[in-house]
This record gives C-alpha cells, structure tokens and sequence, in this order.
C-alpha cells in the first residue's frame, strides 16, 4: 500500500454509509416503537417523521461525488473535514427532523452549505488540473 492513496477519503466515506446504515436502522427501530408494519409509510406523526427524514438519500450521490472530487483535486484533508461536517449536519437534520419537521432547518441547511463548498473546492480543483495538464498553466 501507498502513502498516495486517499485513505482519508475512503474513511470518511465508510463512515458516512455506516451512518446512513445507522439511520436505517432508526427507522426500524420507530417500525417496531409504533408497530407500522412494512410495506405501510403511514402511522403516529413521529414515526411519519422519522420515516421522511431517512430519505436524504437525494443528495447522498452528489455528496459522495464531490467529496470524491474535490479530496482528489483539491485537498484530501479539507475535503474530508467537509466531509465529517456532513454527516454531522445529516444528524442534526435527521434528529430535528423526529423532533418536529421545522427543526431539520438547520441541519438541511448546513448540509447544502458543505455541499456547496465541496462542489466549489472540486470545480477549482478540476479547473486548475486541467490547464496545468492540458494548456501548461500553472497556478501555484
């Protein structure tokens, strides 16, 4: 193995799929609390909640894309920190969310600012490969 592999990244990606794992299972777990029977989405409010909030699978690809990007264009150490800050922001989300549908706001919009970021630190990293490799310009 080496030292020029994006360890850092993989972990943070596996720890981010663990994490959607461990909402999943929450979901479960709110199933069996209030005895909603699969394939049925409806039942007590809270489990209403806590079923709508798993599914931030919607940026989840995109999340997964950028990190990717950005921790190899850009800078594998800053894109992971982002990283972490999504998932901590999916939490955030994800528990407001159970609680009361308004309180996912501030985990929803932490979670499209560090998207947001990532998207910027992949583009400026794709942008500077490229003219360093493709038209010889250096922007170091």
């Amino acid at each position: 193995m080496t030292s020029d592999q994006p360890v850092i990244l993989a972990a943070v990606s596996l720890l981010s799929a663990l994490h959607m794992g461990y909402q999943a299972r929450r979901v479960g777990w709110s199933r069996m609390k209030h005895k909603v029977i699969p394939p049925s989405v409806t039942g007590p409010a809270e489990f209403e909640r806590t079923f709508r909030a798993h599914p931030g699978l919607e940026f989840y690809p995109i999340f997964l894309v950028v990190l990717w990007i950005s921790g190899i264009f850009c800078n594998e150490v800053i894109a992971a920190l982002g990283g972490l800050l999504y998932i901590v922001a999916r939490e955030i989300y994800f528990t407001g969310y159970i609680n009361e549908s308004k309180q996912r706001l501030p985990g929803f919009y932490m979670v499209i600012c560090v998207l947001f970021f990532l998207t910027l630190m992949a583009t400026l990293g794709i942008i500077q490969s490229f003219l360093h490799e493709y038209l010889d310009i250096k922007l170091h």
